[in-house]
């Protein structure tokens, strides 16, 4: 679904990036919106506002992990996604499947976090699952003489695996592949997972994801991490589909004026900060990748799940440590960011605002919020049909 025909435009290249961040430089200027947006707070604080995000997110094509969080055969992850338990393992043919994280016989879950495993075996009463799904051992099996395992594999959901990650739709017949098709190749097959972690947030995914998708803030919340380094308020926006890109120039790229394109490099130069909507953030810093995958869990609390991907070798000790460096400079700036989504989360207690603003700074999060209305109305005319 695209807001206009407009959304359709390829991205730009990077050195055409470049060209509009010298021009927005020189003009002390940066991309502005063509509206701005009035989100009504109780949108933020909504138990049943959450349950409708939360059946969005069930019914789309989203984002599950970066294809190297699960490069070998029998890796998997099992987590919540809107609430429902699912598992993504790789097969023994190497293809990436997902599944409801329920056993066919009374219902527990297979696994919890991640591993490797030959077999998906339920904890209770050893029930045996291939990687493929199919049930392929019960204990005693003449105790059960009308069950058909044939028919009792794990409850399959879509999975579709491009552009360096792992997409899934519980609705079992999604054509996924139609529904990323606007998406560029955003992590190259070189790839390895550095790291992966999860982290509570006690503030709506709403406000989280809000703070990464504008430059407005960066010398008021970063004044001694990204702002010396950064620019405040320079940003050069772009849409592709229902998505979102935002690069954020660093000050060092003024070393490529008057470079050749063929001499042009923007890694450590800029960030770009993809949004795919609704609610998934993958950035580029200097050497690495880092997808950050939001879930809700109520109005006012987020798990984040965070992979940091690079291809960078093993042996590349030096350029790994520069990584290393790099992150954890990052990590300050993400830290004060949480400060202030906290203090917005508290915020909305004060019941000072009936609604939040968001101005032609912002127009990331007026795109965020202009889709999540159409999907409420697709939804809710879904269900009328239903």
């Amino acid at each position: 679904m695209s807001e206009n025909t407009n959304d359709q435009k390829p991205l730009l290249s990077d050195i055409e990036v470049v060209r509009r961040i010298f021009t927005h430089i020189d003009n002390a200027t940066t991309d502005l919106g063509k509206q701005s947006w009035q989100e009504p707070t109780d949108n933020y604080r909504s138990k049943e506002r959450l349950e409708s995000e939360l059946k969005i997110l069930q019914s789309r094509s989203i984002v599950f992990c970066p294809s190297s969080a699960i490069a070998k055969i029998g890796d998997y992850i099992a987590r919540d996604v809107a609430s429902v338990p699912l598992i993504v393992v790789r097969g023994l043919d190497g293809v990436a499947r997902a599944f409801r994280n329920a056993c066919r016989h009374r219902g527990v879950q297979l696994a919890n976090g991640h591993g490797c495993t030959r077999a998906l075996v339920c904890p209770y009463h050893g029930w045996a699952y291939s990687l493929d799904g199919s049930l392929r051992n019960i204990p005693h099996e003449q105790g059960f003489p009308d069950v058909d395992k044939a028919t009792r594999g794990l409850v399959e959901v879509a999975c579709f695996e491009s552009n360096g990650l792992i997409f899934i739709n519980q609705n079992p017949r999604a054509d996924i592949e139609q529904d990323i098709a606007c998406i560029p190749n955003l992590i190259p097959d070189n790839t390895r997972l550095l790291n992966s972690s999860s982290q509570i947030v006690n503030a709506n995914w709403k406000l989280y994801l809000e703070s990464s998708l504008e430059g407005y803030h960066i010398r008021q919340t970063h004044k001694s991490t990204f702002f010396p380094v950064q620019y405040d308020n320079l940003t050069v926006v772009e849409a592709f589909g229902q998505n979102s890109r935002v690069a954020f120039p660093y000050q060092s790229i003024e070393g490529l004026r008057g470079k050749e394109q063929a001499d042009m490099s923007v890694d450590g130069r800029l960030t770009y900060v993809y949004h795919l909507f609704p609610n998934v953030v993958i950035s580029t810093f200097p050497g690495c990748m880092q997808v950050n995958v939001l879930e809700p869990i109520d109005e006012s609390t987020t798990r984040q799940h965070t992979y940091l991907v690079s291809g960078i070798c093993e042996s590349e000790t030096v350029l790994l440590n520069g990584v290393t460096e790099g992150q954890n400079f990052a990590a300050k700036g993400a830290i004060e960011d949480l400060e202030i989504v906290l203090s917005a989360q508290q915020g909305l207690a004060s019941k000072a605002n009936e609604y939040l603003e968001f101005g032609l700074f912002e127009s990331a999060i007026v795109r965020l919020h202009t889709h999540l209305a159409k999907e409420f109305e697709r939804v809710s005319k879904a269900k009328e049909q239903m």
